[in-house]
Order: structure tokens, then sequence, then C-alpha cells
């Protein structure tokens, strides 16, 4: 249950997105917002102290609160720009370097640029080591069998509620657990697909997920995406045309983009998969690293037809190394519940259990409302310093909705690839823009991990790859 200020800090956000509260404007006093609102001066405040963690309004000393400048009109802030292309099915391409570039990326030796991972201080280890501790305190002895291969009933209720607080229901006999986002989709494409069928997917895609279509032998029909979502028109034609019949999508903060799809979208993308018969694979591994309060819906809110199969973990909002992950099927496909219970690798029970009291005691909650503002910040801080580091080159930079991955777009001298191959030589995470999707679109385009906080040893590195690429430049000129 939210708190009266973070509701209220929810109304003024949307007001503020919606472009009712323009940049410069205004707000009521303190004194003035707690009557307007019929709240105590303390919740006022608390009020907006969030809107000014989150960026949204900021203080004048004297003067008052004042909605802020968008950053996405930053001056150099360009959004990347986005090839169109032919769809159709194809072989994902260079499986040994996306093999590479994935193991380098998790290497925890070099500077955290690569995978997409939180730092470890953003990790509430002691509410986990309390929920932990009371999971084993309190288990039974069957818990100490062999679990469940469907998952934990108990974590799976305490799923169910979480997800019915942010305003979707799943029932918990829908749930499955799984270790991790990625096991969980690919126990999915090998129930519902063959090898050698066409997967449709936005480009660019996660790097990750084009290497698990890859070992599995699964074409894939790429449809054009940019920063604010992809072409439902497109969507539509490769759903009707292509003979693909499973997409693999991520409406909310999308990686490596971190756009959010609006819910017009979300359901417009739901009725397209039950008119064709066309399953959504829904990977919402991002949704609760939103920027803002309330957690964005996915698709699956509006699948009336049971063509949405719901995906996700905690490996992005809690730890990546708590492998607990999920996906959710509609009555529609129980009859592949034999199928799935014996793909499906079974979870830590006591992991389980753990994950489980940390949403009932509130903590994993409290943990995610700390950490939306602090990660929106860091996005920014990193944003700013990229823009700075790699200033009188033409670059062009993502504004994440959510999410901590940032995709750049240098000039078109620059190879990403071998950006890639210094960084590595210099103890340096990135990953290369060419393993995003098909024919080399984005070889001037890296990404980068903005999970860690921008230490100076982060700040050195970046200005070690703005320095490489400006040499490019003169080399090129």
């Amino acid at each position: 249950m939210s708190f009266q200020y973070q509701v209220l800090a929810h109304q003024l956000a949307e007001k503020i997105h919606s472009g009712e509260l323009q940049p410069g404007q205004r707000l009521s006093s303190l004194r003035q917002f707690a009557v307007q609102q019929k709240v105590s001066l303390n919740t006022a405040r608390n009020c907006y102290e969030l809107l000014e963690a989150q960026g949204l309004i900021y203080v004048r000393n004297k003067a008052g609160y004042f909605v802020r400048t968008s950053n996405r009109h930053a001056e150099h802030g360009l959004l990347p720009d986005h090839p169109d292309f032919q769809s159709r099915p194809r072989d994902v391409s260079n499986l040994e370097l996306q093999i590479e570039i994935q193991e380098a990326s998790i290497n925890s030796q070099l500077i955290h640029l690569g995978s997409i991972q939180l730092s470890p201080q953003l990790v509430p280890v002691q509410a986990l080591r309390r929920s932990i501790q009371r999971a084993l305190k309190h288990s039974k002895p069957e818990d100490f069998l062999y679990s469940d291969r469907q998952g934990h009933l108990r974590l799976r209720e305490a799923l169910s509620g979480h997800w019915a607080e942010d305003g979707f229901y799943i029932a918990r006999d829908e749930i499955y657990i799984s270790n991790g986002c990625m096991p969980a989709l690919s126990v999915m494409i090998q129930s519902l697909t063959q090898p050698g069928d066409s997967i449709i997917v936005p480009t660019p895609n996660f790097n990750g997920q084009l290497q698990l279509l890859a070992v599995l032998k699964r074409k894939i029909v790429e449809i054009p995406a940019d920063t604010e979502g992809f072409d439902l028109q497109r969507l539509e034609a490769a759903m009707r045309d292509s003979g693909a019949r499973v997409c693999l999508l991520t409406a909310n903060y999308q990686n490596p983009l971190g756009f959010c799809l609006t819910n017009a979208h979300k359901q417009k993308i739901a009725e397209l998969a039950a008119q064709y018969q066309c399953y959504v694979i829904e990977d919402d591994i991002y949704a609760e690293c939103s920027f803002h309060l309330q957690r964005p819906l996915p698709i699956k809110y509006w699948d009336q037809q049971g063509y949405v199969i719901f995906c996700g973990s905690v490996s992005k909002s809690l730890s990546s190394a708590y492998r607990v992950g999920w996906f959710c099927i509609s009555p529609r496909l129980q009859h592949l519940r034999p199928q799935l219970i014996t793909q499906n690798v079974p979870v830590n029970t006591p992991l389980q259990l753990g994950l489980a009291d940390l949403i009932y005691s509130r903590a994993y909650r409290e943990h995610l409302n700390r950490l939306k503002p602090v990660i929106m910040d860091q996005v920014e801080q990193y944003r700013q310093f990229i823009i700075q580091a790699f200033s009188g080159m033409q670059i062009r930079l993502n504004q994440p909705q959510g999410g901590y991955a940032l995709w750049i777009q240098l000039p078109e001298q620059i190879d990403g690839l071998s950006m890639y191959t210094y960084a590595q030589q210099h103890g340096i995470n990135i990953v290369p823009g060419e393993v995003f999707g098909e024919d080399a679109r984005y070889k001037n385009c890296i990404r980068l991990n903005a999970g860690h906080e921008l230490s100076l040893q982060i700040r050195q590195a970046i200005e070690l790859l703005a320095d490489w690429a400006r040499r490019q430049l003169h080399v090129a000129a």
C-alpha cells in the first residue's frame, strides 16, 4: 500500500508528464499545498521531496518549488535516430561474437559498463538476510524435500498479491517459478515453436535474447524500433504475413532503448495477438525499475484471450545474483503444463521462501520505492557526464523512461566493435551495437550500464572512450 505523500506525488508527476504543469511553472507553497490537499505539512513536504528526488521539480532559495525543464530538450541531448529496413525471416548471425561479448560483459574484473546490473551497494542485503533467516526459521519439513517444479505456493501467492497491488492480477496457479528470466523465455520459446520457426522481435533488441534465439536455432523477423517504441503497423504486418506465431517483446523500459509503450499501444498489441493468434512472450524484467512511483502495466493486463505470456525476474530490480524469475500462462496454454513442468528446472526453495518473505514483509516494496529516485538520478548523471565527455562530437543519446541502459549513437566514422576491443584492452566493459540487430545497422552504436554509482573510475573510463573516439575522428578526417 502506498503512503499518502506517494499518491500525491504520483498525481503531480502525471500532471507534469502530461504537460498540465509546464516546465518552469511555480508550484503551490508547502503550506498552500497542505491546505489544498487537506494533509499535514509533513505529508506535503514528503511529497515535494519525492518529486525533487525524481528530478521532476526543484527548489529556488526563498522563491519556492518549480517544475524542472525536461532533459529531453537539453542542449546537445539529441536522441538517436534509427534506420528503416524490410522485415523478413532470417538467422541470427555472429553467434560466436554474441557469446564472446556476453561472457565479457559479466567479467567482474573489468569496469562495469557492460552488463545491465545494479551496483551491490543498491541491493538491500540486510533485508534479504533477515527474510531468508525468517524463511528458514518458519519453514516446514516438506520444504527440505524436492521442490514443486511449478514453484513454491507461498512465493506464487506473494507474487500474485504483489502484482495485484500494482494494478493487474495473475492467479497463483498460472505462475511458474524459474531460475531467472532468460530460462523462462527459453522454456516458453521451446514450448511454442520448433527449430527453424521465426520469432518477431523489435530492433535494436537485447543481445542476450538474440543469442538465446540463435542457440535455439530460431529465426527472427525484425521490426524497427526507436526511443519512442516500435512500429505497430509493421508488427501487425509481421503477425499477418511472416508466418511467425510468436513475438518476443518488452513494453516497459526496453533494453537497450529504454522506451515504455503507452497503454493504448499495449492494448493494441494484446488485441493483435488475439486477432492473428500470435503469442506474445512479454519480457517485463525492467518494469519495477521505473523512474516514477507507479509501476507501468504490462501488455498482459489487456490480454483477454490468453495469447500473452508474462515473464520476468528480480534480477534487475533486486540483484542479478538472485536467480528467481517466472513465466505466467493463461488457461489457453494449460495443455502445455506437462511439457513446462518437465522443462522447467526447480528453483532453490530457501531462495523462493526468502523472496516471498521479502514481499510479505513489505521490505521489497520499500526497496523499490527507495531505488526508483536513485536510479533516475544516477541515469541522468551518466547522461550529462557522457554529453560532457564527448563534447565536440556529434553523438546521440537515449533518454530512458526507466531502467538503466544507455544507448549511444556515435559519429558514423566510429566503429562500436573497435571501441569494444579497445575498451577490453584497458579493462573496461561495454557492449557494441552490432550485436543488437542484423546487417550492422548499429555499427556506430554502443550500450552502457548506468546501474553503478558514477565513480571516479567510471568517469575516467568514459573519458578514455571519448578520447579514443576523438582520435579516430582525427584519423578519418
